[in-house]
């Protein structure tokens, strides 16, 4: 079968043998635990080949197997593995590496559910971790040593939109014989395809931008065949943290409209930048696709488009900000982002609240930053709210 070449048809159309007459257009939904097996079938995890039938639930799942399939194909990946969270995803991950003498480089400001399992529990299970600036390669270079099993950054980073050069960190992970992974949930395939740019795994938390309807939880890694392999039969199995079948349909019923959202996601965050930045009462802008950015001209190279993420570093004090934050209608205080609706969060005392405040303020997140996701409404009312807010 073809490959398509362009996300917005694979978007629409995944990967999948001929349909013939009869068969559905929309991949149905199967909700069954156990399948039909024959009399010499294996029940150890470690017994099952790759292309084995299904046997039970926890080890794959047909629905959630044409899901994987799908945004391993989105990401350019040989395959791809569903978990029942973005956050069970990136435990899997850094377990998998885990053990005895082995250390990892992870960035120095990330998701705070990441961050928290970095600093706080990855080390009894006998990992090590550096903690770098990943936008100065130099740094990360510095960090790698023999040892080093895995170099894991997010780009953008989570909430300061903090890039790093993809490719650049691929080359300095792979000279030290470790693998690069990076959790592209803010850039979403339609903008990085780390991949593409030298990148060993990629991770999403699929609740955010792929599912974009706030309905479904989930998250993924994707990767070489043989490590998605060793991952499905070892964390996924044993740890239990499966995809349910209905949250993979919604997901990729969400994903045909990906390129679509992603669009109008991002003219409107584009206008909301421009008028935050040019705003008397808003000191520091972050987006990417601003000349401002500090990091715009990496931007151009590595994303193809930059986004519906903005955070905003407002004037004044921490009393301002909440009152901002209290007085917005159409942008709705609350966690998460990439939903069609727009979101507002305070990372000092929300996200990042666990952090440090010492922490928090060396890597930028003062008591005045906000994080908005921009949705896809009509951009002059988000403007317009914006402005009243801001008074």
């Amino acid at each position: 079968m073809k490959q398509w070449e362009w996300l917005e048809t694979l978007a629409v159309h995944p990967p999948h043998g001929p349909l013939q007459p009869g068969e559905p257009l929309v991949a149905p939904l199967d909700l069954s635990t156990s399948f039909q097996v024959g009399p010499d079938a294996g029940f150890t995890a470690g017994g099952q080949e790759a292309k084995a039938s299904l046997v039970y639930a926890r080890w794959g799942n047909p629905t959630v197997h044409a899901l994987e399939r799908h945004l391993a194909s989105l990401e350019r990946a040989e395959d791809a593995l569903c978990f029942g969270s973005g956050m069970a995803a990136i435990s899997a991950l850094l377990l998998h590496h885990a053990g005895k003498g082995r250390h990892v480089v992870a960035s120095n400001i990330c998701y705070a559910g990441a961050a928290e399992l970095l600093h706080r529990l990855i080390a009894d299970y006998g990992l090590a971790v550096t903690f770098v600036d990943s936008s100065d390669e130099q740094a990360v270079a510095s960090a790698v040593s023999a040892k080093t099993s895995l170099v894991y950054i997010e780009t953008p980073a989570n909430p300061i939109l903090r890039l790093s050069n993809i490719q650049a960190l691929a080359r300095i992970a792979h000279e030290a014989g470790a693998k690069l992974a990076v959790d592209s949930t803010f850039a979403t395939p339609v903008a990085t395809r780390p991949i593409e740019h030298g990148a060993d795994f990629v991770l999403h938390s699929l609740t955010k931008y792929m599912s974009g309807h706030g309905d479904a939880l989930g998250g993924v890694i994707a990767g070489p065949g043989d490590a998605i392999s060793r991952l499905r039969s070892s964390e996924l199995v044993h740890l239990g943290a499966v995809l349910h079948p209905m949250a993979a349909w919604l997901i990729m019923r969400s994903i045909q409209t990906l390129p679509l959202r992603m669009e109008r996601h991002q003219a409107n965050a584009f206008a909301v930048a421009q008028f935050l930045e040019s705003h008397p009462s808003v000191g520091q802008l972050f987006y990417p696709g601003l000349a401002s950015h500090p990091q715009h001209a990496l931007a151009k190279k590595q994303m193809h488009a930059f986004g519906g993420m903005i955070s905003a570093e407002l004037e004044g004090t921490l009393d301002d900000a909440r009152r901002f934050l209290e007085r917005c209608q159409l942008f709705a205080l609350a966690e998460s982002l990439g939903g069609v609706e727009s979101l507002i969060e305070h990372p000092a005392l929300m996200t990042h609240g666990s952090v440090p405040v010492d922490v928090r303020a060396a890597l930028g997140i003062s008591d005045t930053l906000v994080r908005l996701s921009v949705g896809i409404e009509d951009p002059d009312d988000l403007i317009a709210d914006l402005d009243a807010a801001l008074g």
